[in-house]
């Protein structure tokens, strides 16, 4: 079958589905506007697959995606405004004007001119927009012209100090911005403080929404500098978050207690632990035969659950496989059929030799 085939396949099966007599009825139900939420889910999807390196994944996810814009340009085609055919022909054109040093044989001179020209393409395409829409209403010449309010904030808060910047309006470096920063967090302070007096007080929650947002804003600057993505930095965040949260609760079950049980203190001694498993799990090398040795300093089944990403239930099974509540884990062979994605020995005859896992007291 060939591409084009695969293509008109996929856009004869949403037509149907959206057929009102024999379709499916909750897609002939749709519109654009409860669509929209699952289009932003599915772009997640393929940033989450794209984050974990899976490729299988991605393209299932990327076919979900897929699958959102044919289902936009069939309701579309419905309403007699476009079709999918002139999705592809408008990126086409697109493509190839906002690139004439490829298509055009223009000649750019470095990276920065490349994107002056890109910029500028970009006003123009808005203003000719708007002189299509609306000929006699006055075009909104602001740099500021064309950042969607429908992007998540923070995307549009870069996409808003990136404009700001082109004219000059930017801070010199990111020590600036640090001292801007302590000045918001000392404004979010005043108004914890000021919420406590008045706990009740709309106006006051007003202004410390009002001050978070500045603090918030201030962050995503302070990213833009470091040239590190805001939304790659939280979800590495979020991520060492949830792992170390998880090896918390591993960690307790292998103690025979519940973490919702402990006080605050005792919680924070688990996080403690966790953090230390992590870096000593981060510093071995689990490809060397001195990673599962019969005795000396050895490594937590805990640490392993951490180090390979273990989804919780695995590697609670291996907690559990701890005698005394020490991490003294199964045979290898037994572990790696939990997590068969991730050998962490190199073979199973080196499994056999290094049979038990301690947890880095001499066993």
């Amino acid at each position: 079958m060939t591409d084009h085939s695969h293509i008109q396949r996929l856009l004869a099966i949403v037509a149907r589905l959206r057929d009102p007599q024999t379709g499916c009825p909750w897609d002939t139900q749709q519109t654009f506007a409860t669509i929209a939420p699952y289009t932003v889910e599915e772009a997640y999807e393929v940033a989450d697959a794209i984050d974990r390196g899976d490729l299988d994944d991605l393209k299932d996810e990327l076919g979900d995606l897929l699958f959102q814009v044919v289902f936009h340009a069939q309701m579309a085609e419905e309403q007699g405004a476009f079709a999918f055919a002139d999705v592809v022909a408008a990126i086409s054109d697109k493509m190839q004007r906002r690139h004439p040093h490829v298509f055009a044989g223009m000649s750019i001179a470095d990276s920065d001119a490349l994107n002056a020209m890109w910029d500028a393409e970009k006003k123009k395409e808005r203003l000719a927009k708007h002189a299509a829409m609306q000929p006699d209403a006055a075009h909104d010449d602001s740099v500021l012209a064309g950042v969607a309010r429908g992007l998540p904030e923070w995307q549009r808060a870069l996409k808003l100090q990136k404009r700001a910047a082109t004219v000059g309006f930017d801070w010199p470096g990111p020590a600036p911005v640090i001292e801007k920063i302590k000045e918001e967090l000392e404004e979010v302070r005043v108004e914890f403080e000021a919420l406590a007096a008045a706990p009740h007080s709309a106006e006051v929650r007003d202004r410390l929404e009002d001050e978070l947002g500045d603090l918030l804003f201030v962050a995503a600057n302070l990213a833009r500098h470091a040239k590190v993505d805001p939304g790659a930095a939280m979800r590495r965040a979020n991520q060492k978050f949830e792992r170390r949260f998880r090896a918390m609760e591993l960690m307790a079950a292998a103690d025979g207690v519940c973490l919702a049980d402990l006080p605050l203190d005792a919680q924070d001694r688990y996080w403690n632990r966790a953090k230390a498993a992590e870096k000593t799990a981060a510093a071995v090398d689990y490809s060397s035969p001195n990673a599962f040795r019969p005795s000396g300093e050895i490594i937590c089944g805990v640490q392993i659950a951490i180090a390979n990403r273990m989804p919780s239930a695995s590697a609670l099974a291996a907690a559990r496989g701890c005698a005394c509540r020490r991490a003294r884990m199964k045979a290898h062979s037994d572990f790696t059929a939990m997590q068969p994605a991730r050998n962490v020995c190199v073979n199973a005859n080196r499994a056999a030799t290094h049979r038990w896992v301690g947890c880095g007291r001499r066993c």
